[in-house]
């Protein structure tokens, strides 16, 4: 999934977007000109939040608008159609009121302006929610869903827990995992939390926070280097997310489990 920032000054002039399906949400009121050509362009008027889904190639230029693109890949798409190539055709949707997408494209810009904390797995996983949003609510056709019963087997759900300690320290994303499993992304995803409970993101995350604690009771180990060793991108965030899961700062944390 591509993300971009458009400012008021970009794109005064009309330009071809992609040919992957696009979602853009309105940080700040403005208007925007969008159509199939040059000559066939028309004036919509966008409220902050709202959100349009541009799924074929369209010109488009801007006028005080400052929005947030999403590029969804056909990957993507195709994940969430089942894995069929060629089966989805969205429909365009302007100013929607869809509170799932909205919900979601806010939590994308939420990341963006914090830096991109999360990694690339927390936008894989969006990136997925979103397609499947398109699929179910903004396809013209779609094929009959695919039922998928029961878990991971335990061979499976090993070798994708190994790749999570074995890249603790890295930039995990969903196409990875599913791939140790052999599957597909949305079948995994589907099959991983009927295992465990719990989405990739939330998995990791867990593993990693515990990871975090283990290290955080030798003395020596400084909390900058648990942050790196357990994937976060920066002490701040490690700190953030460690609070939020443990109800403390990882140094508060170290000093109640060494009973100092």
């Amino acid at each position: 999934m591509r993300v971009e920032l458009k400012t008021p000054e970009f794109d005064v002039e009309p330009r071809m977007l992609v040919n992957e399906p696009v979602l853009a949400m309105a940080l700040r009121p403005g208007w925007v000109e969008v159509g199939p050509r040059r000559s066939e362009m028309k004036k919509i008027n966008f409220e902050a939040g709202e959100v349009n889904v541009c799924p074929r190639p369209e010109w488009l230029g801007t006028h005080g608008l400052e929005s947030l693109i999403l590029t969804i890949s056909d990957p993507a798409l195709r994940a969430a159609n089942d894995g069929i190539s060629g089966d989805v055709e969205l429909r365009a949707g302007h100013k929607l009121a869809d509170a799932r997408l909205g919900a979601l494209v806010a939590a994308v810009n939420a990341e963006r302006v914090a830096g991109f904390p999360s990694g690339r797995l927390f936008l894989d996983s969006i990136e997925l929610a979103l397609a499947v949003a398109l699929v179910n609510d903004y396809a013209v056709r779609r094929t009959s869903p695919r039922i998928y019963r029961g878990g991971l087997t335990p061979a499976r759900l090993r070798k994708v827990v190994e790749l999570v300690h074995a890249k603790m320290d890295g930039d995990l994303s969903l196409e990875e995992l599913a791939d140790a499993a052999g599957l597909s992304i949305t079948h995994f995803s589907q099959m991983f939390r009927q295992s465990t409970g719990q989405s990739p993101h939330q998995f990791v995350l867990q593993r990693r926070i515990e990871r975090a604690k283990e290290m955080l009771r030798a003395a020596e180990n400084r909390v900058l280097d648990v942050a790196v060793a357990c994937g976060f991108k920066s002490q701040e965030h490690f700190a953030r997310v460690f609070r939020s899961v443990c109800g403390a700062s990882p140094t508060e944390y170290r000093h109640h489990d060494s009973g100092q």
